[in-house]
């Protein structure tokens, strides 16, 4: 997994100047999911495979991975929050790039797009694995759980659901706000084939938990319920609800930038 560690110190050089210079916040939210889209983008996904990412306020991890990746041109995210750009705070509606087929952010909404996505392959040609990250707020949405019983019923066996589970939330912790415990038993009693991934911020553990799904042979849908870390990574931000919202202050970024070079 070194390569995936080399790629992930790669997009925090490139994601907290993106987030510094548009004085933008949500960046805990990008840090808790960033190891997910990484080996989604690196390992699991062909070029073909489709992706939505239901928390949409963590774009900009997104649109980091996606020019690593080679699937939009790196000078695009210099455009980042600036007049004009597909590149905005939430990923964009506009349809102009390829791999964000949806605008997002409003939250309970990806998994349904996802499962329509994934339904269409009954009636067309096209075969592909759709993926969607949702956080534990999307599971708060009752929406969310209608597409499960969708996708469960249905046998949507090419989509699989990350749910970045940080357990904080814009207003608090997930747990008081609406207790979803145990989360992992509740996709797997709407019919899905569900593994719980310790560490959803390391790639082994990652990749333990994808390879267990691939064993599994019902034909329903897949889940991981991934244990994140919200600010992964940046010691002053890990499991403090005020990054959900805040930008840096310029002493804040220099530290944030001397801890991932450490």
């Amino acid at each position: 997994m070194n390569h995936l560690t080399k790629l992930k110190g790669l997009c925090l050089k490139t994601l907290l100047p993106m987030y510094k210079t548009a004085n933008a916040g949500h960046i805990a939210a990008s840090l808790s999911c960033l190891d997910i889209l990484i080996y989604l983008f690196s390992v699991k996904m062909t070029k073909d495979d489709m992706f939505i990412l239901s928390k949409g306020h963590a774009a900009v991890a997104l649109y980091t991975v996606l020019a690593k990746s080679g699937r939009i041109p790196e000078e695009m995210l210099d455009t980042f929050y600036k007049d004009g750009t597909s590149l905005a705070a939430h990923p964009p509606c506009n349809g102009l790039i390829k791999d964000i087929p949806f605008g997002t952010g409003s939250l309970g909404h990806g998994l349904s797009l996802a499962t329509g996505l994934t339904f269409a392959q009954k009636y067309t040609a096209k075969q592909c694995k759709i993926y969607c990250v949702l956080s534990d707020g999307d599971c708060n949405e009752g929406s969310t759980w209608e597409a499960a019983l969708f996708a469960a019923q249905h046998k949507l066996q090419n989509l699989t659901v990350i749910v970045d589970y940080n357990k904080l939330q814009g207003f608090g912790y997930s747990q008081e706000i609406i207790n979803l415990e145990s989360l992992a038993e509740k996709f797997k009693s709407f019919g899905f084939e569900t593994v719980f991934a310790e560490n959803g911020n390391d790639f082994n553990s990652l990749h333990t938990a994808f390879e267990q799904l691939s064993l599994t042979t019902s034909g329903q849908p897949k889940c991981i319920v991934a244990r994140t870390t919200k600010g992964a990574g940046i010691s002053f931000m890990e499991n403090k609800l005020e990054w959900h919202y805040l930008p840096m202050t310029d002493k804040e970024y220099q530290q944030a930038l001397a801890e991932i070079h450490a």
